[in-house]
């Protein structure tokens, strides 16, 4: 399998969690051009055609973003984007005096094989925004998202527990279940 990302952070728990399952993931360290949309669905498809006119190969791709409820969902599909330019300081700063610090993450896996259709696999994370950066595990907005029912954030959680509860892990785990539909020759 080969996954197209120039996250390593994502590469790292994306592989971790398929190895458990069996499959070995060959990390296309690329960037690819991501449309911004009102989805994760609708950013996600353009990128895979891009993909796979240049690789020629069966691959898939994540896009995940941040919705933090107080902010009408922002930063959504430009987490990204916002995460670069003010980071998780700038979303605290955002949050500062909010009560409803409710929020979710949302991952989107894209499959696609050359000539084939796109095969989209979702996963949604509930939680709360922190009021402060906490844990030095993961990447992104991971010191300030804790999990619903949980205490401590992402970046205080190890990878293989993270994976059980995230959003990315619960996309994963949804590709995995259409993984051997879609690898059948």
């Amino acid at each position: 399998m080969a996954f197209a990302t120039s996250n390593d952070g994502k590469f790292r728990e994306i592989s971790e969690q398929m190895r458990a399952h069996g499959y070995e993931v060959e990390h296309i360290k690329t960037k690819y051009p991501e449309i911004q949309a009102e989805t994760l669905e609708d950013t996600i498809v353009p990128g895979l055609q891009w993909l796979i006119e240049r690789y020629d190969r069966p691959l898939f791709i994540d896009d995940s973003g941040l919705f933090v409820d107080a902010l009408k969902g922002f930063p959504g599909v430009y987490s990204s984007y916002v995460f670069k330019t003010v980071g998780c300081d700038g979303i605290l700063r955002l949050m500062r005096g909010t009560e409803d610090r409710t929020a979710r993450f949302e991952c989107c896996i894209g499959y696609m094989a050359p000539g084939g259709e796109p095969v989209i696999a979702k996963g949604v994370a509930h939680g709360t925004i922190s009021h402060e950066m906490a844990g030095s595990g993961g990447f992104g907005y991971d010191p300030i998202f804790v999990p619903e029912g949980h205490t401590r954030t992402y970046a205080q959680i190890g990878v293989v527990e993270k994976n059980t509860m995230s959003h990315r892990g619960r996309a994963v785990a949804k590709f995995l279940e259409e993984l051997p539909r879609l690898v059948r020759t």
